[in-house]
């Protein structure tokens, strides 16, 4: 099961208290004060891990939670401190916290998504919600004038609150397609991904990245969106569930049928992938794109082909054959120069 975004409620732990505790001792039947204070309570950490691609795990466990921290005791002992808590999540967590409000006008609950953080780099660490400090033990509140306090704080409460996680794909580069356009295919050409495969439309049902590793010592990755649909915009056919993989992409490939082989016109199919990507947002309608004209092994390809040199003068096309290979490696010397970085 593939899980791109979730709602999860967080409570880091609580402080410990602070101890109202006196010295007892044998020659000391009535010590000073020496209450300790509490223990800080756990936090919530997420570390980005390249180990999961998904956020699966928390559909299981949406309630994230740490160890409180525990009371002060004598001899001016501090408590225990709570232990953290590391959920380990995919690179590209975009994370918001949930606000809710009242409408002064209709008393219903408004929630508000308002950007917490953004998680891309491995290893990353972030403290979702930090623990509530330990209270104060009596030792503290002694004076000249007031040498038996039985005054303490109690410890702080944690941190707490609810999240919307929402993944997006993190990738150089982006295939965008209708449905059967043989994305999928192209992406185990370009590299060592190995999506499902078929021949009926809405294979892909996740997004897949691939790396691509060029003879130049460098390397670039790639994204597999599942197939778009008109509307895909406005959410038609989970349309927002798949445009977020691509929020990321430096560069867009619109992968089209050129041979027209499912009754689709490739020209009208461009210019709709163009339209759903720009109603999304806008920034992405700026990013570097060019058109990957698949299918030339099947008649009406090289008129068609044609046909999207003239209606897109300006743009960079690559007839191509994702099944017979064909047109590959000049896609691939492309995308080497486009987005291939040096390896580590």
């Amino acid at each position: 099961m593939f899980v791109d975004q979730i709602k999860v409620y967080a409570k880091a732990g609580r402080g410990g208290d602070g101890s109202a505790h006196f010295h007892r001792g044998k020659f000391r039947p009535k010590g000073g004060p020496d209450g300790g204070d509490g223990g800080k309570g756990g936090d919530v950490i997420l570390m980005v891990d390249n180990s999961t691609d998904s956020l699966r795990n928390f559909f299981f466990n949406a309630k994230l939670a740490a160890e409180d921290g525990a009371r002060g005791s004598g001899a001016q002992m501090t408590g225990r401190s709570g232990k953290n808590v590391i959920y380990r999540v995919p690179a590209g967590l975009l994370i918001s916290r949930i606000e809710e409000t009242e409408d002064p006008e209709t008393g219903e609950i408004i929630q508000t998504k308002i950007p917490h953080a953004d998680l891309t780099a491995v290893g990353q660490e972030y403290v979702l919600c930090k623990g509530g400090k330990g209270g104060k033990g009596n030792v503290h509140f002694k004076s000249p004038t007031h040498q038996a306090p039985r005054e303490f704080t109690p410890g702080e409460e944690g941190e707490l609150g609810f999240f919307h996680f929402e993944l997006r794909s993190i990738a150089d580069a982006g295939l965008v397609g209708f449905p059967n356009a043989g994305k999928s295919t192209l992406l185990t050409k370009l590299s060592g991904a190995k999506p499902k495969i078929a021949n009926y439309p809405f294979t892909t049902l996740q997004p897949h990245v691939g790396v691509m590793e060029f003879s130049d010592s460098r390397r670039g990755t790639v994204a597999d969106i599942p197939g778009l649909i008109e509307g895909a915009h406005a959410n038609v056919g989970l349309g927002h569930d798949f445009l977020r993989h691509i929020m990321r992409c430096r560069v867009l490939l619109f992968v089209v049928d050129a041979a027209g082989s499912e009754a689709r016109d490739p020209v009208t199919d461009i210019e709709t992938l163009r339209t759903e990507v720009k109603l999304y947002r806008e920034e992405l309608a700026k990013r570097s794109w060019c058109i990957l004209a698949n299918k030339t092994d099947l008649p009406a390809a090289a008129e068609n082909i044609e046909r999207l040199k003239e209606r897109f003068k300006r743009i960079k096309i690559f007839p191509i054959s994702a099944n017979e290979g064909e047109g590959i490696e000049k896609l691939r010397a492309f995308l080497s120069e486009k987005i291939g970085v040096e390896m580590d």
